[in-house]
């Protein structure tokens, strides 16, 4: 299977630099997976298409003001984005300029207020770093860094809120779970009031998610890990869910990463944390998951494959072709999609 199997073209101008002025006033591509028929409706119709008994699976982690302008000793610019803390004061990042910040190399932030010393070379322009600074660490973090959007974004964010899920807790992604962003708490309660269970899940995004595939063979791309939580609360609603006869519907490809993980052959999960570097491409079988609800991945990235293998790759090219064709929103602040 080849990276390049998974290109579709999209105009530059359908790349949503904002986002929607309501948070759930998307529209919402719904597609079947066993027919592969489209519906054009709207986000805010996504009870349509729920029914009691079901259990919504949410990621409620947090994004951290991940992105750090600094300066190299020499005065010339430096940026870390915050990728995953390992210990203490040590993390995992991606480096910029990567070639000229060697092991032992140091970078000033705030002039002064931080400092970062580069520790290891992880490859592929990762660093391990240790920083140095007096106070409190979210603080700083809070004071100097910035919210670290995707490059495909150009414009500034007037509201650093809109880059977090209404119901986000646990601080430490380095991107936004983004099928998530369309959630507003009348929409969490309308849900709820028709008998759909929520179960929220964590994993705290990082370059696992996002990082683009750079082989052509698809068997060789390797997935960095990112961290995740279910706890025993989460485990008992979406096995509830299965043994009810309910649907367990993931609201984005990080949770359907966590529900994959952690279950069993039966598809119960079990409370757990640990570290993931699944990757789902076409030809996985999936043990857990009924539905998901997600916004539209860019060419050739492991989330377009996995979406593919949920769905089917013929269906998920159809469904592009015509989400192209209509002018839906794409990307992070983009329109969603329902596959159920």
């Amino acid at each position: 299977m080849k990276t390049s199997d998974f290109w579709y073209d999209l105009p530059h101008e359908l790349i949503a630099q904002t986002p929607c002025e309501r948070r759930d006033g998307s529209r919402m591509l719904a597609l079947s997976r066993e027919s592969g028929e489209v519906v054009h409706t709207a986000f805010e119709r996504l009870t349509d298409y729920l029914r009691a008994g079901d259990c919504l699976v949410f990621n409620d982690s947090r994004v951290i003001p991940a992105r750090l302008l600094g300066e190299r000793e020499n005065g010339g610019a430096a940026e870390l984005l915050l990728l995953r803390q390992t210990e203490g004061d040590c993390w995992e990042c991606l480096a910029k300029p990567g070639r000229r910040l060697r092991v032992g190399a140091e970078v000033s932030f705030g002039g002064g207020i931080l400092k970062a010393r580069i520790e290891g070379d992880l490859g592929e322009g990762m660093k391990l770093v240790r920083f140095f600074y007096e106070g409190i660490w979210q603080e700083i973090l809070l004071k100097l860094g910035e919210m670290p959007l995707p490059p495909y974004i150009t414009e500034r964010l007037s509201d650093p809120e809109r880059y977090q899920t209404v119901y986000s807790k646990h601080e430490g992604s380095a991107a936004a779970p983004t099928a998530g962003l369309h959630f507003t708490p009348e929409m969490l309660e309308k849900v709820r009031a028709m008998g759909v269970d929520t179960a929220f899940v964590t994993l705290h995004v990082g370059l696992g998610t996002f990082r683009p595939v750079k082989v052509e063979d698809v068997n060789e791309h390797k997935m960095h890990s990112e961290y995740y939580v279910v706890t025993a609360e989460a485990a008992d609603k979406i096995n509830a869910a299965r043994a009810r006869g309910g649907r367990v519907i993931a609201v984005g490809t990080t949770s359907c990463r966590v529900l994959e993980t952690v279950a069993d052959e039966k598809g119960l999960i079990r409370p757990c944390s640990g570290n993931t570097e699944i990757f789902i491409y076409p030809g996985y079988t999936f043990k857990c998951m009924d539905g998901l609800l997600t916004n539209f991945h860019l060419p050739e990235s492991t989330l377009l494959m996995l979406v593919s293998a949920f769905a089917g790759k013929e269906n998920i090219m159809n469904a592009y072709q015509k989400a192209v064709a209509e002018r839906y929103r794409f990307f992070s602040f983009g329109d969603c999609m329902l596959i159920f």
